[in-house]
């Protein structure tokens, strides 16, 4: 499952959707618990496509309240943002925001991709399929607010995606664009992606990559936790939410041993 003792690290980094919880859906209560308890041993951070608004209306109300969360940090729209939880608040540590002209270019980009036909339109969308998440512009594939089953369907292997991935590099190539989540392509300014965030982690709190662990289910090429295992991080990929929780069960019991 993983190489080393659970208690040679010092932080885990986990991604959202399809790894801590469905996607788009609340952490679940049991998910919670797992990390609230490993909280009282190590530190956690989450790393996502989502935004902080949604990291605070998906992955919050899940987590038990307690003085542990000193020890959290969340790293929304792929590694862009950072908060760090202190005192009782969130505070920013640091935001890679687009610029209005950036922003243009990435819609006009993702315009372009709809209206030619690479996006290929499902019968059925739910809710917007761009959204500007300030650090990220997110293309999603089925709408912001399809149901999980929905996601998985449109896009199962990928394809479909990666074909929008390959004309956007052609069209912005000064960009970051990766697959996220089940139905989602990510577009960040270059550099800025999921190893930024763990370069980030390293240059704000202090912690070196031999001691970090990280769980994701998009450790694939072209998926968006794909570079955290290039930038040298021990890398778990999971399949589901329950296997996620299968293996912070075996790392909390590591620390009741």
């Amino acid at each position: 499952m993983h190489s080393k003792s659970i208690k040679s690290k010092k932080i885990i980094i986990a991604d959202l959707d399809g790894t801590l919880a469905e996607s788009k859906m609340p952490l679940g209560r049991d998910m919670g618990k797992i990390i609230s308890s490993l909280l009282r041993h190590i530190s956690f951070a989450v790393i996502t496509g989502g935004s902080y608004t949604q990291l605070q209306k998906q992955f919050m109300p899940g987590m038990e309240s307690s003085e542990n969360d000193s020890g959290l940090y969340l790293l929304p729209t792929s590694g862009s943002e950072m908060y760090i939880f202190s005192n009782g608040l969130w505070k920013q540590a640091y935001s890679e925001k687009l610029t209005k002209e950036e922003k243009k270019r990435i819609i006009d980009a993702l315009d372009m991709v709809i209206s030619d036909g690479t996006y290929q339109r499902p019968d059925v969308v739910y809710g917007p399929i761009i959204e500007d998440r300030d650090t990220q512009i997110t293309l999603s594939g089925v709408g912001q607010q399809a149901p999980s089953e929905a996601k998985q369907a449109w896009d199962p292997d990928s394809r479909k995606r990666l074909a929008i991935k390959a004309k956007l590099e052609e069209m912005i190539p000064e960009f970051e664009i990766r697959l996220g989540g089940k139905s989602s392509v990510d577009i960040t300014r270059k550099g800025i992606d999921k190893a930024y965030g763990i370069k980030k982690i390293t240059e704000v709190l202090g912690y070196k990559k031999e001691e970090m662990v990280f769980l994701g289910d998009a450790i694939f090429e072209g998926g968006n936790d794909y570079p955290v295992m290039q930038c040298g991080v021990e890398s778990i990929k999971v399949n589901s939410v329950d296997e996620t929780k299968a293996i912070l069960r075996s790392f909390l019991s590591e620390f009741s041993e």
